[in-house]
Parts: C-alpha cells; structure tokens; sequence
C-alpha cells in the first residue's frame, strides 16, 4: 500500500566556492526555490530549497503542487522521487515510484536503444528479466522499429522523447510523479501517449502534479499543496487553495 509521511522535512544546499556568487546565487534562487543564506564561512552559500514542510499522502490522493518559479515545488518531488533526502526532517516513502520530472535520467547516449531499455527498467526498480520484459510493448509504442538497435545519440530529439517516455510509462508505479502534464511528438503520437499518461494517472494509488495550469489542477487533483519561498503555505482542495493563491498573487 502506498503512503507518504513528511515530518518538518528540509532541504538545505550549500554552496562552496564563492567565485562567480552573484550568478550562482541568482541560477540557484530561480531553480531551487526557497531563499540563500550565508554560512559562517562566507566562501560557502547556503540555498534553503526547502523549510519543515509536512503532509501525509495515502492512497486516492490526487495531490497537485502549486506555487510561482522557485516556490520550491520541483525541490519537493525530487524528494518525493528519493533524489534528494531531506537535511533536516523525515521522509517515509512507501511504495514503487515512477517519477517523469526527467524522462532521460539514466540513458546512456553511448548504447542502444533496446540496452537503454533494459537500463532504465533496473532503474526503476524491476529485475533484469523484467526489465527485458517491457521491450515488446516499448517497440510497439515507440515505433521507433529498426532504430533501437543503434545509439540512441543518432536518434532526434523527438525520437529520444519517444523512447524516454515510452520506457518512463512501461511500468505502473504505485506513486507517480509530475512536473506539468507532457506533450510528446506529433499530433497522432501526442494523442496516443496523453491516452497512456491519464490511463497512468487513473490507476496509480498516489499522484503528485505539479503546474502552472489552474484548471489543470482543478481537472486532476483532489487536494492541492501551495508552496511560496521553500514552505508549505496551505494544504487543502483545489478549489479552496487556489483562490488563496491567486488572492495572493494579486
């Protein structure tokens, strides 16, 4: 059974080597979220993604993030995806984890399709045999035919997006994570992988979508997290967080 717990989870990076401080602090305040802070040693910038936020995620939550650029809401799936542990605080994670925030993590450029395939499958926790069992329903979806059998640094983005999603999509998660909804290649391609996307979404005990798009969030989730500044300002439904949002953006 799936099942989050955060316990006053934190996320704190520091920076070392103070050359080049004001572009960094700008690239990190803009990606990370949260705010920037000295240490004691003033050669070591510390970037507070993240500050003690808390919530429990059971099985049926539909959960969508929201928050402005840096508001710390891809910090927060990336330790949702175990990427990133907290500093500070306690994450429980139960259950398999399917995160799309980067389709290509783990790819080799280097080899083949069908052995990044295989790669990808161990990533997301199957066996080797498992893992090969997805290549059937990869090289249907894909279509990418006699093309994985090369390097997949020979293939175009579109076909590099094709074979990331197809792979990122074989395997049905128990908590699934989001970083907006995904459009992939052509109209009849896009089509086909929205179908498997929702079909994803519908059977995965847990989801975690973050966007932009309110009406996104009002179609997908029923409960909403808003971030500002690396903390949890407001945990509640969509329709009750996101006017306290926008009220606040005005």
């Amino acid at each position: 059974m799936a099942h989050i717990v955060l316990d006053k989870a934190s996320i704190a990076l520091a920076i070392y080597n103070s050359r080049g401080r004001a572009l960094k602090s700008e690239i990190l305040r803009r990606t990370v979220g949260g705010g920037l802070h000295d240490d004691r040693d003033r050669s070591i910038q510390v970037v507070e993604a993240l500050t003690e936020v808390s919530f429990e995620a059971r099985d049926g939550d539909r959960i969508g993030l929201i928050g402005g650029n840096g508001a710390g809401k891809t910090t927060l799936l990336r330790v949702l995806s175990r990427v990133y542990p907290p500093t500070s605080g306690h994450a429980e994670i139960t259950g398999r984890i399917s995160s799309l925030i980067d389709l290509s993590m783990g790819m080799d450029g280097d080899a083949t399709g069908y052995e990044n395939i295989e790669m990808r499958g161990i990533m997301l926790g199957l066996d080797r045999k498992r893992a090969q069992a997805l290549v059937p329903d990869i090289e249907e979806f894909s279509e990418l035919g006699e093309f994985l059998s090369l390097p997949i640094r020979t293939y175009s983005s579109g076909m590099m997006l094709r074979l990331a999603f197809a792979v990122s999509t074989a395997v049905h998660p128990d908590i699934l994570i989001l970083d907006e909804i995904i459009g992939v290649g052509d109209a009849a391609f896009a089509g086909k992988a929205e179908k498997r996307l929702y079909s994803l979404i519908e059977k995965a005990s847990i989801v975690f979508l973050a966007s932009h798009d309110n009406n996104i969030i009002r179609r997908f989730c029923t409960r909403t997290l808003w971030l500002k500044g690396g903390r949890l300002m407001m945990d509640g439904s969509p329709d009750e967080v996101l006017a306290a949002y926008e009220a606040d953006a005005q």
